[in-house]
């Protein structure tokens, strides 16, 4: 089968023929019908995230927002079956540990990542494997089409559990997004559908203009003001209700914090670059002063996924709006390579894997 190889970080990515997924017995072996292209495997491509246990041995298989088609069922799968639709998450569970047992399983004590751990070769592939797939293959309502399932990886369901379950965000709160890439872009959409209104910051003009169709109300340029926070405390009336850094660098995440009002609620989602290692200086003492909660956000519990497809399946959210082109597994090499620019707008999906 096709697959984009990382054999070397940072230098050109490869499509190669490689071997086909073998099923194990608690997995299946999905045909993957899409996978979103994300600035979370340029990070791997770059070599960043050794401090997170995000950064595989080369060569290795990247990708890791797949929708798919299982071909091949374990023998000890009990609850997935041959030619099911399903979503796959990025953060693989066990199903067995304490965390997983009490709903928490995108923080499962023997968490793999997709696509960013040896153990998981990636979803830029024809197939991919799925692990212990009894609670990683997310059944897909008959009605969500697999386009619309290719959108809802990492960075929509990032989001979702960030806006829904972290931040709780709703009943007319003012949101602030900093950071309108894909995670950030979905942020606000999401956001908007749980009943706030989204304030949307960035430094590019397209960005913030796919933020107010998404439904952002307000949106700030970073290069055309002083202080971005001030901005926003100016828009709000004192400060946001809740804050999140969608980019993971040091300004947009004390931006973020700085936005906020007394009482306020920050969500980290976005993961830090080589040149932070996972380390941002925070205003302590604002957060003693102001009593703002910290919360990180990562990945989506597959047990949490229905409310999410319920929300789709109603046209309340809809990650086709986050998709801004579709592209096969030869584009996949350039679409990261652009995101070394930040070139890129909203959600690009890789759906076309053996041409």
């Amino acid at each position: 089968m096709q697959a984009v190889v990382l054999e070397q970080f940072q230098e050109p990515l490869e499509v190669q023929d490689v071997e086909r997924p073998t099923v194990e017995p608690h997995g299946v072996v999905a045909k993957v019908e899409g996978c979103g292209v994300c600035r979370s495997d340029w990070h791997c491509w770059q070599g960043d995230w050794d401090w997170f246990g995000y950064r595989p041995d080369p060569p290795h298989i990247l990708g890791h927002e797949p929708c798919g088609t299982v071909v091949e069922v374990g023998d000890d799968v009990e609850n997935v079956s041959e030619g099911d639709s399903i979503a796959i998450p990025f953060n693989f569970a066990c199903g067995t540990c304490s965390l997983c047992r009490n709903g928490r399983e995108n923080i499962c004590e023997n968490h793999v990542g997709l696509g960013f751990m040896n153990e998981a070769p990636g979803a830029f592939a024809e197939e991919v494997h799925i692990p212990n797939a009894d609670i990683n293959a997310v059944p897909l309502p008959d009605d969500i089409s697999a386009d619309t399932a290719a959108g809802i990886g990492c960075r929509f369901m990032t989001s979702y559990h960030g806006m829904a379950h972290r931040g709780d965000v709703g009943n007319g709160e003012d949101v602030v997004v900093h950071g309108c890439g894909g995670i950030g872009l979905s942020a606000v959409h999401i956001a908007d559908a749980l009943g706030a209104n989204v304030i949307a910051v960035d430094l590019m003009d397209d960005k913030l203009d796919k933020a107010s169709d998404l439904g952002a109300v307000e949106t700030v340029n970073a290069r055309d003001v002083a202080d971005p926070a001030k901005e926003v405390r100016d828009i709000t009336d004192g400060g946001a209700d809740v804050s999140v850094d969608a980019l993971g660098i040091q300004t947009t995440c004390q931006n973020a914090v700085n936005s906020l009002r007394k009482g306020g609620r920050h969500v980290q989602i976005g993961l830090t670059t080589a040149e932070e290692r996972g380390m941002v200086p925070l205003p302590t003492d604002v957060f003693v002063a102001k009593e703002i909660d910290f919360y990180g956000s990562l990945g989506l519990q597959p047990s949490r996924y229905p409310e999410m497809l319920n929300m789709i399946r109603t046209g309340k959210i809809d990650p086709t709006a986050l998709v801004e082109k579709t592209i096969d597994i030869h584009q996949v090499p350039d679409e990261l390579a652009a995101m070394s620019d930040y070139d890129t707008l909203g959600i690009p999906v890789c759906n076309e894997f053996s041409n």
